[in-house]
């Protein structure tokens, strides 16, 4: 059972999203909410305040009587259902939950106390809202993809539930709960915020995280492959720079090669003799995508440092509008809800893995190419030149994998388009950022799959497996295990989708 305390941290997100943990509200959070709510109640009996007695956005001009109030939230959550597409995964769907559940807990948002509970209950009993992926721009909120989410709460809708698309009234009903009731602004409240591209971006964080490591790990590996000279790793040459990143990488790719029998030193064969020769056959420095790995991963590790912090600032913001202060007795209107934070975290995002799928494309062509690697049959082809294809025909779909990367690498956040008669006027498109950062994650896994099983068949074209280093020997036998051996050609596909879900389940270095 996790403790839903303030501020929640990323692990609390891992716990319940990665491994199944439930999660309680401690008193102090139904106390602040319970306050909060009865404070807008009694605040608003004789003040106009946006989305209480007011219509929303462009219409906010006209007051709403007292006894229409209640329609009005109804009114708002399901004319704002309207999303349209592929559909979020579950896991993607329980972090939004989570994401806005935290949020209306902060206290900020005069919300009752039964939908935050109800929340809860959804979460812990795998009640998720089907959540669309077109319909956000990310500034007034995830207007559209979180009225999905409050339609679920008021008994309406789609959820998932049992791992099936289910009536909501319906998976309510089995677990015995009611859908929610509209006290003041419940309806508001839910929607009005950046819960959704939020959600997605802290999956995608999570993810991104454990593609880095694989490609750190799987770096390492091919400079055992090709006997590399170990200096471009160095501690003291990725000292003389000063970024963390390029550090780290340069560190855990030490850890990985440490105790590897196959990379080099270069005082041990060039600078312990007089060297005599005008051409050498060896190359003194390999080619970039194997020796300035930590230049090129050290950017990636820091911008990724950089998009989790925000995200976990953001969830652990107030991030509707208007705010209900206590602390000041006042309401304040404004525009937390604007997506700026997240969709340029999330473009950045994206742009750092595309460049990290190109890294990954990159060193699988070194691999294939004979003519680069001059130590490994074309295409890493165990079997008969000519007559079979080795890893040929997989190399397509790495390339073209990486050409879509680069594509949807370019930024949304600089597409903001008017809307809502130019009241959001200039919007973050930032649930479609998240959403296109996600693809690009995905699509990187793949890539990596192809570069595992080509790394794994290079072992044994070059009978190094008892020299690799513990780790990447250990990497070996766990791809090994899903992929045989083969000289003749196979259908490849089951088992590239098999690895691609191997990797996404583990991490590559503990």
């Amino acid at each position: 059972m996790t403790e839903l305390t303030n501020p929640i941290a990323l692990a609390d997100f891992y716990a319940v999203l990665f491994e199944n943990q439930k999660i309680n509200l401690p008193q102090s959070t139904s106390d602040r909410i319970n306050e909060s709510h009865h404070f807008l109640k009694n605040f608003a009996k004789d003040k106009i305040i946006y989305g209480v007695n007011t219509g929303f956005g462009p219409m906010a001009q006209y007051r709403i009587a007292e006894a229409d109030q209640i329609q009005l939230q109804y009114n708002l959550i399901r004319s704002h259902a309207t999303g349209m597409g592929d559909i979020l995964e579950p896991r993607y769907a329980k972090s939004v939950l989570l994401a806005r559940l935290h949020t209306l807990s902060l206290g900020y948002s005069g919300v009752h106390l039964n939908a935050v509970a109800l929340m809860k209950e959804m979460l812990n009993r795998d009640i998720l809202p089907v959540i669309y992926q077109h319909g956000g721009v990310g500034a007034s909120g995830d207007l559209v993809q979180l009225a999905h989410l409050a339609l679920n709460m008021i008994g309406e809708g789609n959820v998932y539930y049992r791992g099936n698309e289910t009536p909501a009234a319906q998976a309510l009903a089995s677990e015995g709960l009611e859908p929610m009731q509209i006290h003041i602004r419940e309806g508001l409240a839910l929607i009005n915020g950046t819960s959704v591209m939020t959600g997605i971006g802290i999956v995608n964080a999570i993810y991104a995280k454990r593609l880095l490591h694989w490609s750190i790990m799987c770096s390492a590996w091919i400079n055992e492959l090709v006997r590399a000279y170990d200096d471009h790793l160095s501690e003291t040459l990725n000292g003389t720079k000063k970024h963390p990143g390029q550090r780290q990488v340069a560190a855990l790719m030490r850890d990985v090669i440490s105790d590897s029998k196959l990379v080099r030193k270069r005082h041990e064969h060039l600078y312990n003799r007089r060297v005599e020769e005008s051409i050498f056959k060896d190359k003194l420095q390999e080619y970039y995508s194997i020796r300035c790995v930590p230049q090129i991963l050290g950017p990636i590790w820091d911008a990724l440092q950089h998009c989790t912090t925000t995200l976990i600032e953001e969830v652990n913001s107030a991030n509707d509008n208007p705010i209900v202060d206590i602390a000041s007795e006042n309401v304040f209107h404004g525009g937390n809800f604007h997506g700026d934070y997240i969709a340029f975290e999330m473009d950045k995002l994206r742009i750092a893995i595309a460049k990290l799928t190109m890294l990954m494309e990159r060193q699988l062509n070194y691999l294939l190419n004979a003519s680069l690697n001059e130590i490994l049959p074309s295409f890493v082809n165990l079997g008969k030149l000519g007559l079979n294809f080795g890893m040929q025909g997989a190399q397509f779909t790495a390339t073209s994998t990486t050409a879509e990367n680069q594509t949807l690498a370019t930024p949304i956040y600089t597409h903001s388009i008017p809307n809502n008669k130019d009241n959001q006027d200039i919007v973050s498109m930032g649930t479609n950022a998240a959403w296109l950062t996600k693809k690009v994650i995905d699509n990187a896994y793949e890539v990596l799959a192809i570069q595992l099983v080509t790394l794994v068949q290079a072992v044994d074209a070059l009978e190094c497996r008892d020299k690799l280093s513990t780790k990447s020997g250990k990497v070996y036998v766990e791809i090994r295990s899903i992929v045989p051996t083969f000289k003749e050609d196979i259908t490849l596909s089951p088992y590239l989708a098999r690895i691609k879900d191997y990797i996404k389940a583990h991490d590559a270095i503990h």
